[in-house]
């Protein structure tokens, strides 16, 4: 990946999308170090031994919440509305239609996530208010708690929508993927502060450099894991029949069909703790007095971590219907003249197919399981005595690792496909 940047800066073009986007990620990571007026203490505490909904948001956002910053909210409305708006036009038709009509349909999808985002956004943004109300600003106390209310609402809404600008912007002028590529600084910003934290709780105490130490190599490992499965992939074989059209000869060649591992990527991850951490939050906000919830269903107690890998096989499978259609596939491969050496064409070619993805996906579903599990585990083995353990497997969470790598890995490819196409330019044209 470092030898594409390389080769990227290079080119002008290209350097001057890199150049641009660097410019954007910078203003961003400003935003969220300017303190959103109204509250004077940490929103989040990020110190215990847990990794639930409002970790989740702060790891993303780059410790934005943590800060109180008017870019709190960051990225994480528009993520959920995105997922809400792609599982809805597989339920309704006429977003099914708008999703397959060009561009035009894809300007309203994007119309329709960015007002899902503004309503998701405003809803967190209440939330949040209602949730620590207790922590308003002190020099403030003259003003109405309901003005200070809704001009926190009002920055925090507006925050957020100012970063879905920065990320289309990104993706317009800068070098793609504008969403993603904020949630990875944002991630590699909250490892950092977290692992100076861990740093300077080994200094006070050498023995805990085993855990640093244990904590590298275990994250290396895991890394390297997450890179291997993410490559995986399954080929299925597809050859196409010879056709004569006029006086020139057509097909005859063989393909394959590319079924990866972990083609849901984090999505079942994010959809499992969002359902379950989802709950406790209204419970917080409404009766912060009742905690049979969290000592039930609590980020590090079993009844969680079971109920967790459950969602996450359950998802996994219903992403992958989404994602992965073996009948429109069959269709597509019988109308080419293609069929799979073995199999006859249409229904047994659409059998064969959901029969390998179903398989491929509970693979790809146990690992995601045992990746998003690993920290409640880790919790689990620790207690709550290893502070430094605890900060460096909230910062270096299996979850937050998938995501840096699968953003990474897309970011190389990117970079590797403008400088193909602007190297054989002239080729084409």
């Amino acid at each position: 990946m470092f030898k594409t940047i390389a080769e990227a800066f290079k080119v002008k073009d290209i350097r001057k999308k890199i150049l641009i986007t660097l410019l954007l990620l910078f203003i961003y990571r400003i935003g969220c170090w300017i303190p959103c007026v109204g509250f004077s203490t940490s929103i989040v505490d990020t110190s215990g031994s847990s990794f639930g909904f409002f970790e989740l948001m702060n790891l993303v956002s780059g410790g934005a919440l943590s800060n109180c910053s008017i870019l709190a909210l960051g990225v994480s409305p528009y993520i959920t509305a995105s997922i809400v708006i792609q599982l809805l036009t597989v339920a309704i038709p006429a977003l099914e239609r708008a999703a397959k009509s060009g561009e035009d349909g894809r300007r309203k999808i994007n119309l329709y996530t960015r007002i899902a985002a503004l309503v998701l956004a405003l809803a967190q943004a209440i939330g949040i208010v209602v949730a620590y109300s207790g922590n308003l600003d002190p020099n403030l106390e003259g003003f109405p708690t309901w003005l200070i209310g809704a001009g926190v609402v009002i920055t925090l809404v507006a925050g957020a929508m100012f970063t879905v600008w920065i990320g289309e912007r990104i993706t317009e002028l800068g070098i793609g993927n504008g969403t993603s590529l904020l949630i990875f600084v944002g991630i590699l910003s909250s490892a950092g502060q977290s692992l100076y934290a861990a740093i300077e709780y080994t200094i006070a105490d050498i023995n805990y450099i085993w855990y640093i130490l244990i904590f590298i190599v275990a994250v290396i490992a895991i890394f390297a894991l997450i890179v291997f499965i993410d490559g995986g992939e399954r080929r299925v074989n597809v050859q196409y029949a010879k056709q004569i059209k006029g006086r020139r000869m057509y097909g005859g060649q063989s393909n394959y069909i590319p079924i990866k591992v972990n083609a849901t990527g984090v999505m079942p991850i994010i959809f499992a703790n969002a359902l379950l951490t989802f709950p406790q939050l209204i419970i917080s906000i409404f009766w912060p007095n009742v905690t049979w919830y969290s000592d039930w269903l609590g980020t590090n107690s079993w009844l969680y971590i079971v109920l967790t890998a459950l969602l996450i096989l359950l998802f996994a499978f219903f992403y992958s219907k989404i994602t992965f259609d073996p009948n429109d596939i069959s269709k597509r491969i019988q109308q080419q003249g293609g069929f799979i050496p073995g199999i006859r064409a249409g229904k047994p070619t659409a059998e064969y197919l959901g029969k390998i993805s179903g398989r491929i996906t509970l693979f790809g579903a146990i690992f995601l399981a045992i990746i998003a599990l690993i920290p409640s585990l880790a919790f689990k083995a620790i207690g709550d005595a290893a502070t430094t353990a605890s900060i460096l497997i909230n910062a270096f969470s299996t979850t937050g690792l998938m995501i840096v790598v699968s953003v990474a890995l897309e970011l190389d490819k990117q970079l590797s496909a403008q400088m193909f196409m602007r190297n054989h330019k002239g080729f084409l044209n």
